[in-house]
C-alpha cells in the first residue's frame, strides 16, 4: 500500500480544512528549514517565545493575523503563499493526515496513546497507520449505518423514478436483446427459455437444499454455475433464476453505501420484471385492455403467469410511458405499515419528516387497508377514496410471504379509473389523513377510559417499521388497543377507572 499526496481521503485537504491551523503549522515549519533558520531564530524575528512558535507549528493554536502577516514578512513569501491550503510536501501531507486522524472521534475512542509524529518515523510507517485507521473508519461507518440513511436514499430514489414513470429504455432494450438471443418470439417467458438464457450466458443450473439463509441465489462467476433453492412450498422458479442473471449482466460493483445499493437493487429486479413480462407483447395487451375498458391487474398477472405484486409493479413501468396513464403502487403489512410505494399521479402517501414513506401507517380509510376487512379474498377488491389531495380509485390483493401477510394495491386517479375493470364499484371512503382525528386519534370516550392505563409490547416488525411514534408506544396502534382493551374488559361497570356513566360512555364511543 502506498499512499501519495492527494491520493487518498487520509492525506486530501478539502475546503472545509483548507485554512486549519494544522496545514499552516507546517507550512510555516517547512519554509523554515528550507530558509535555515533556527525556531529561536525566527522565533525572535516574530517577537514571540520559541515555545509559543513551536505550538503554532504543531498547528495546536490558531494564528492570529498579525503573526501571519510577521511570519510572511520573515520567511519572505506573500500572504497567499502562507495560507495556501497545498501542504508543502508528501511528508508533510502525511504528518497532517496522522495529526488529523489523531485529533479524531475514532481515534479517541480507541485505548491507544498518542504517537508523536517524528522524524524517525518513516512515511511507510505514517501510510499503514493511517490505512488501518481508514479501514476502521469505513467499518464503523458501515456498522453506524441506520435505517433512516436507507429511507432517505429510497426517498431520493423514488423522486427519480416518478420523474421518468418508473420507466428505463435502457434495461427495457436490454432485456430484449436478451430474449431475442434466445429465441423468444413474445408472450409469457417460459421456465425453458429461463433455462436456456442462462446457458447463453454461460451458466448451469444447481438446485440445492443448504442454500445460506441470507441469499435468495448464489453465482459462481469462475465456474458458471448459478445455485438456486429447492422450492418445498411451490413458487415461481423464475424469479430467483432472473435475478440473478439480471445482476449478471448489468455487472454493477460492489455498493458502497445504502444509496447504490438501493439502485442496483431497484434495476435487477426492473431487468427481470422486463424478462418475465416483455415490453412489447405486455403493451399489447394492456392497449388492447385499455381499448375495451378492462385494464386488470389480475389479467396481466394471469396472462404471463407471475405473482400478483410482480404483475403490479411492471403495469407501474409501463402504464404511464405506453397508456398514459398516471399511477400509483402500494405494499402494506397487515399491521398497516407502508412497505413500498411509487406514485407519479398526485397520491399524498404518509411520510415522516424526511420524506421518507417506509414504515409509515397508511390510512385505515384506504383500499390498501381495507382489503383486509374483506372475507372474501379470492376476489378483486376495488374501491374509491375520496382524499385532501383528490378521490383514488384503487385495487388491492392480499398477498401471504414469508415475511407476513401484504395487501397490494394499484391506483389511479378518479379521471382515469374509466380504463379498468372495477370502475363501477360502490365502496367509497373518505379519508383526511394525515389529519389525526381520521383513524389515528382515539375517540375521547375512549382516550379517558383508557390513557395511562394500557401496557401494549409491540410486535418486533410493527417497532422496526414504524419511523416514528404514532403514539405512546412505537409502532402501536392505540385506537386498535383501546378498542381490543373495550371489547375484551370484564364489564362495563368494572373498566379502570370508570362508573356506570361513563361506561356507558364509552361503549357508545366504540
Amino acid at each position: 500500500m502506498t499512499r501519495t499526496q492527494g491520493e487518498t481521503h487520509g492525506t486530501e485537504l478539502d475546503d472545509d480544512e483548507a485554512l486549519d491551523s494544522l496545514t499552516i503549522g507546517r507550512r510555516i515549519r517547512q519554509l523554515r528549514v528550507d530558509r535555515g533558520l533556527t525556531l529561536d531564530a525566527l522565533a525572535s524575528a516574530i517577537e514571540r517565545a520559541p515555545s509559543q512558535l513551536s505550538v503554532i507549528e504543531n498547528g495546536k493554536r490558531e494564528v492570529k493575523l498579525v503573526e501571519l502577516q510577521k511570519l510572511s514578512r520573515a520567511l519572505g513569501v506573500t500572504l497567499d503563499e502562507l495560507l495556501t491550503a497545498q501542504p508543502p510536501s508528501k511528508r508533510a501531507a502525511l504528518e497532517i493526515a496522522l495529526e488529523r486522524a489523531q485529533r479524531g472521534p475514532l481515534y479517541a475512542s480507541l485505548p491507544l496513546p498518542p504517537l508523536p509524529v517524528r522524524k524517525t518515523l518513516s512515511d511507510e510507517a505514517i501510510e499503514t497507520i493511517l490505512g488501518l485507521h481508514d479501514e476502521l473508519e469505513r467499518l464503523h461507518r458501515e456498522r453506524a449505518a441506520t435505517p433512516e440513511e436507507a429511507r432517505r436514499a429510497n426517498t431520493e430514489l423514488r423522486a427519480e423514478q416518478r420523474k421518468r414513470g418508473n420507466y428505463s429504455a435502457e434495461l427495457e432494450k436490454t432485456a430484449r436483446e436478451l430474449l431475442a438471443a434466445v429465441g423468444h418470439r413474445g408472450g409469457p417467458l417460459s421456465q425453458r427459455v429461463a433455462s436456456d438464457l442462462a446457458a447463453h450466458l454461460g451458466f448451469t443450473l444447481h438446485y440445492v437444499a443448504d442454500l445460506p439463509a441470507t441469499t435468495r441465489s448464489v453465482t459462481d462467476q469462475a465456474n458458471g454455475r448459478i445455485y438456486l433453492p429447492v422450492r418445498s412450498n411451490g413458487g415461481d422458479p423464475r424469479s430467483e433464476l432472473l435475478q440473478a442473471l439480471a445482476a449478471h449482466v448489468l455487472s454493477r460493483p460492489e455498493p458502497q453505501g445504502f444509496a447504490e445499493f438501493l439502485r442496483q437493487r431497484v434495476e435487477t429486479n426492473y431487468l427481470a420484471g422486463a424478462l418475465m413480462l416483455p415490453e412489447q407483447s405486455a403493451v399489447e395487451f394492456l392497449t388492447a385492455a385499455k381499448e375495451a375498458r378492462e385494464l386488470s391487474v389480475e389479467d396481466l398477472r394471469d396472462a404471463f403467469a407471475v405473482s400478483y405484486e410482480t404483475a403490479a409493479h411492471r403495469f407501474t413501468n409501463l402504464a404511464t410511458q405506453h397508456l398514459g396513464l398516471p399511477v400509483h403502487f402500494l405494499k402494506v403489512h397487515e399491521s398497516g405499515a407502508l412497505s413500498k410505494a411509487y406514485e407519479n399521479d398526485g397520491v399524498v402517501f404518509p411520510t415522516d419528516a424526511l420524506g421518507a414513506v417506509e414504515g409509515q401507517f397508511v390510512c385505515k380509510k384506504w383500499s390498501a387497508r381495507q382489503v383486509f376487512d374483506v372475507e372474501d379474498r379470492f376476489s378483486p377488491y376495488h374501491q374509491y377514496t375520496d382524499k385532501p389531495a383528490g378521490t383514488s380509485w384503487c385495487t388491492s390483493s392480499i398477498q401471504t410471504t414469508p415475511n407476513g401477510v401484504f395487501s397490494v394495491s394499484l391506483g389511479t386517479s378518479f379521471a382515469h379509473a374509466k380504463w379498468f375493470r372495477g370502475r363501477d364499484t360502490t365502496r367509497r371512503m373518505v379519508s383526511t389523513c394525515p389529519d389525526p382525528a381520521c383513524c389515528r386519534k382515539p375517540p375521547s370516550g375512549l382516550a379517558e377510559r383508557w390513557a395511562d392505563k394500557a401496557w401494549p409490547s409491540a410486535r418486533l416488525e410493527s417497532s422496526l417499521l414504524a419511523a416514528l411514534p404514532t403514539g405512546t408506544f412505537t409502532g402501536v396502534d392505540l385506537t386498535e388497543v383501546y378498542e381490543f382493551l373495550e371489547a375484551h374488559a370484564p364489564s362495563t361497570s368494572s373498566a379502570p377507572g370508570s362508573s356506570g356513566s361513563s361506561g356507558s360512555s364509552g361503549s357508545s364511543g366504540s
